[in-house]
């Protein structure tokens, strides 16, 4: 295989593996180190954060509208017994997000209702039956994340959610099981080359979808398919080099699909309402298996997929939560703290649980510190000024404002570049068909 091709082949793997590899470090990060406020927890076990997300939670694009529990799951010991408190209403969503990154079912306001639950929690090719009164989910991969989402109205609804913390649980079906984990890559191998190691074990021991394993199959130039001793230890110099230009492409590409379109007009908010529809192949409870929530063209997806992956890690389909970001003013330039700006809603979002606009800085997607310790803005905010009209109108700004009502209605702004991100759970109807528009950003 010549020089060029070999490059080529290795952005297209990094794309198809990225996801993987972001999730399984992730995985690994956040059950070793926690993540902010959640702490360290091994398999099988759920890992509850006390508090809402703040900048020491380095995760992209990490919420501040609720508070999250999260469960690293290992099926190697066998299905795992999922508990679900009654939320009374409120609402609250737990995802299932396989190895490759796929939301393969939910559980939740949305999806199931805020009784109380019980599930099976089942490894790909079980077969069995499930304790009276338990529900099935069968996970593609036998590592999978649940990532829980419990809506919160500030420091004073800590309490109620902590109770909720305290029953919600996940353990195995047949104690005394030893999880399997994550397996070792290679450590010798060159840093250059990690992530092609990273994703060569990693995909042999959780194998993607059957239709995905014929594409898989063109990797085997790069050493992707082999077994045993690492092919990176000491590879030669020029398939090194090859394979690390064809690495910085596939960054490249993917960096590239996760910023909007060039056309765009300024002030447009992006939203992709399909950035996570790449989930072909196993759509469990909670999931519409619906040809308007499955991305048509296999090989397209692995890029949306990839661009999910590395913008917005673990998050959901737009039928549970849509996520809208903006990088320009309505003028078309880069948004900036060098700049005040404001978003005026003379309607709000047609919700069916609530809204927020979350700040992140560039170009990791990071919540931004800040003295008033304020990272999102959204219709539970307290104290919020409307209009006379019952309009709503955000001020972004890196300082405080002067004027009483609008520093009630402020979302700090980092020095630098950012994106702000506006959630929207439960959207309605007219945020789906797209017919529902987001208001522009202005500079002042």
């Amino acid at each position: 295989m010549t020089e060029p091709a070999l490059e080529a082949l290795a952005a297209d793997a990094y794309i198809y593996g990225y996801p993987l590899v972001a999730d399984l470090s992730m995985v690994g990060h956040v059950g070793a180190e926690g993540l902010g406020s959640l702490p360290p927890a091994p398999f099988n076990r759920f890992s509850h954060a006390s508090q809402l997300a703040a900048p020491a939670d380095e995760f992209v694009s990490v919420n501040n509208d609720t508070v999250y529990s999260i469960a690293q799951l290992d099926l190697s010991v066998g299905p795992l017994e999922l508990h679900v408190p009654d939320t009374a209403g409120g609402y609250y969503v737990l995802q299932f997000v396989d190895a490759w990154s796929n939301n393969f079912a939910y559980v939740g306001r949305r999806a199931t209702g805020t009784a109380e639950q019980h599930w099976l929690i089942v490894p790909p090719g079980w077969h069995g039956s499930p304790p009276e009164g338990a529900r099935v989910i069968t996970s593609p991969t036998t590592v999978a994340t649940v990532v829980g989402r419990i809506a919160c109205d500030g420091p004073a609804d800590l309490p109620r959610i902590k109770a909720l913390q305290e029953r919600l649980t996940v353990a195995p079906a047949e104690p005394g099981g030893i999880p399997a984990g994550l397996p070792e890559p290679d450590p010798a191998v060159p840093a250059e080359l990690a992530f092609f190691e990273r994703l060569r074990v990693w995909q042999a021991a959780f194998p993607p979808a059957a239709a995905d394993v014929e594409y898989q199959r063109r990797f085997s130039p790069l050493g992707l398919l082999d077994e045993g001793p690492s092919p990176y230890r000491a590879a030669a110099p020029e398939w090194t080099a090859a394979l690390a230009k064809g690495l910085a492409a596939g960054k490249q590409r993917v960096e590239e699909a996760t910023r909007p379109a060039d056309d765009r007009p300024g002030g447009d908010w992006s939203a992709n309402l399909h950035l996570f529809d790449y989930n072909l192949d196993h759509l469990g409870p909670g999931t519409l298996d619906d040809p308007r929530w499955r991305i048509a063209d296999r090989r397209a997806a692995y890029l949306t997929r990839a661009a999910a992956a590395r913008a917005g890690l673990w998050g959901n389909h737009a039928y549970e939560a849509v996520y809208a970001t903006a990088f320009l003013d309505e003028e078309g330039r880069q948004l900036t703290g060098e700049r005040s700006y404001t978003m005026r809603f003379d309607e709000p979002p047609p919700v069916d649980a609530f809204w927020s606009v979350t700040m992140y800085a560039l170009p990791d997607y990071y919540l931004v510190a800040n003295p008033a310790e304020r990272y999102s803005i959204g219709d539970r905010t307290p104290g919020l000024v409307r209009g006379e009209d019952g309009s709503l109108t955000l001020v972004l700004q890196r300082e405080r404002p002067a004027d009483r009502a609008e520093a009630a209605n402020w979302l700090p702004t980092p020095a630098g570049d950012f994106r702000p991100m506006i959630r929207l759970y439960q959207p309605q109807a007219a945020v789906l068909d797209g017919t529902y528009r987001l208001p522009p950003i202005r500079p002042r």
